[in-house]
């Protein structure tokens, strides 16, 4: 069986002076709820073989504060290809992982994400609160019955849990 774990990152500044889309840092909120995201990730007992994260400032900053929450260090590969990356290439990216890897993470933005978590996941409640939304700071985990990541095909995944920052808590805010 694999796990696969999709987070998008916290919610971002775009009143920050960022001369390129890549280097927006997250803002006050996205940070807490980052933090937020991080302990109840913990608490559920959620762990990783493998973290894949887009180097994107809004995603490394999203990992450091989530790190905070979760009690520790998420060691982390950044790939320049998860950075604003089609569900095509996300797909890609998941069925190439290593198969001794059973729990793998992706950090990443939207749509992909959101497109990816679609394109994978079963019909059902949890799959039409992420149509509905993907909020900053999201997270959506997927089980497959395959042996192998290059067995994982559209529609094949049980949606264990979506959760989003708003779900942790009133001072989140309104989905972003």
């Amino acid at each position: 069986m694999k796990t696969l774990t999709l987070l998008r990152h916290a919610k971002s500044g775009w009143d920050a002076p960022a001369a390129r889309d890549f280097d927006r840092t997250l803002n006050a909120r996205g940070r807490k709820a980052a933090r937020a995201m991080g302990r109840e990730m913990k608490r559920l007992g959620l762990d990783f073989d493998l973290v894949l994260a887009s180097p994107a400032a809004r995603v490394t900053e999203t990992l450091t504060e989530l790190a905070q929450g979760y009690g520790g260090a998420v060691a982390t590969e950044f790939d320049e290809h998860i950075y604003l990356a089609s569900p095509e290439t996300l797909v890609e990216i998941v069925r190439a992982a290593d198969d001794a890897y059973a729990r793998l993470l992706i950090v990443g933005h939207n749509p992909g994400m959101e497109r990816l978590a679609l394109l994978l996941a079963q019909e059902g409640a949890l799959r039409d609160s992420i149509a509905a939304k993907y909020p900053t700071g999201a997270l959506a985990e997927l089980r497959f019955e395959a042996a192998r990541w290059r067995d994982v095909t559209a529609g094949t995944g049980r949606l264990e849990r979506f959760i989003r920052p708003r779900d942790l808590g009133p001072e989140f805010g309104p989905d972003d």
